[in-house]
């Protein structure tokens, strides 16, 4: 058993976080920090625990983390370094779901988010997009957790980009989400009747995933690329769906594209390959499965990518838990294999 505790555990991403290490059998949660929760047991604040869970939110301080092996940071950008420093200092695994460690590029993560205080810990980092890191993944003490677009759209992408199979500037992304990968606001945007039976475009031109889909896709091609990446806010709670779109430099039809794909992830679990549909939220919402399809126009030679996520889940603490299970060793499935909430 190793031990874990949560910084953030309160939000969205940090109750997911408990909801699923408490079905790990390799897994004791000693605390979860949270101030907004201070000193409130979690059956109180989240009555779905009752009966299940015990865990009482405290304020941070260094005693809570101590006996941790693994630490989960599930807090803003910019906050989160302060707390990963920390946890590196007491030698523990960190796994930061924030920005903070995502790049490798300092330039990049300055012009989307801040000032690094600890560039020297971003080089030590690992990028936790489990198929496509694994292998620096298992050494690192620091493991930045994706973000749920970029999960999306990076997976989709990835073996076509290996494979040189598309123009590199020919790259859209529109991606549609969920409203939880919005965190625990209360702004007027996110309200109910703003949202219901509503969709809508944001961040157009300038969202900030779309420097580090770029950073990432620029390493699988082997060159600096450049791509148009546009999210939507859908009126659902959870899930991301991205329809991505690249010119085809290579006359290939969809039975390659299906092998390729195949090949490409053929010892990924978490990875489904669509051969002759394309996926839905559905499929997807309550796992910590990618499913991929895919089609090519033949008028345009384009190919269109169809790739789906739980945002909570894939795109944020299910896959901080691969990344956990892939550091410590553990079989990488173990406490994430679910069917998807079809209803």
């Amino acid at each position: 058993m190793i031990k874990a505790s949560i910084i953030g555990a309160s939000g969205y991403v940090g109750l997911e976080l408990i909801r699923l290490l408490l079905r790990h059998p390799e897994v004791e949660i000693i605390s979860v920090i949270s101030s907004s929760s201070n000193q409130l047991s979690i059956e109180k604040t989240n009555p779905q625990f009752k009966k299940v869970s015990n865990l009482v939110f405290e304020e941070f301080n260094r005693e809570a983390i101590e006996e941790a092996d693994v630490i989960f940071c599930a807090l803003p950008h910019g906050i989160s370094q302060e707390y990963v420093k920390i946890g590196y200092d007491l030698g523990k695994v960190v796994i930061d779901l924030s920005a903070d460690f995502r790049y490798k590029d300092l330039q990049r993560y300055a012009k989307d988010y801040t000032e690094h205080k600890y560039p020297e810990l971003l080089q030590k980092s690992a990028y936790g997009l489990c198929e496509i890191n694994r292998g620096e993944i298992k050494n690192a003490q620091i493991i930045g957790n994706p973000g749920c677009y970029p999960t999306s759209a990076i997976l989709g992408l990835a073996p076509l980009l290996k494979n040189k199979l598309i123009d590199k500037n020919s790259i859209i992304i529109d991606s549609k989400s969920g409203v939880s990968g919005a965190g625990k606001k209360s702004d007027f945007a996110y309200s109910f009747c703003e949202l219901d039976e509503n969709f809508k475009a944001y961040g157009v031109a300038k969202h900030r995933h779309t420097s580090e889909i770029e950073e990432k896709c620029s390493l699988l091609f082997g060159e600096d690329l450049n791509l148009s990446f546009t999210p939507h806010l859908l009126p659902v709670k959870r899930g991301i769906l991205s329809t991505i779109y690249a010119t085809l430099v290579k006359n290939i039809d969809k039975g390659d594209l299906v092998e390729i794909y195949n090949e490409f992830y053929k010892d990924e679990y978490f990875v489904r390959i669509f051969e002759d549909e394309l996926p839905e939220l559905k499929y997807v919402r309550g796992t910590n499965f990618v499913d991929i399809g895919f089609e090519i126009d033949k008028k345009t030679n384009r190919v269109i990518i169809i790739s789906c996520i739980d945002n909570l889940i894939k795109g944020a603490a299910g896959q901080a838990i691969q990344n956990m299970n892939i550091r410590f060793s553990f079989d990488e499935k173990m406490g994430l294999v679910m069917v998807g909430e079809y209803f």
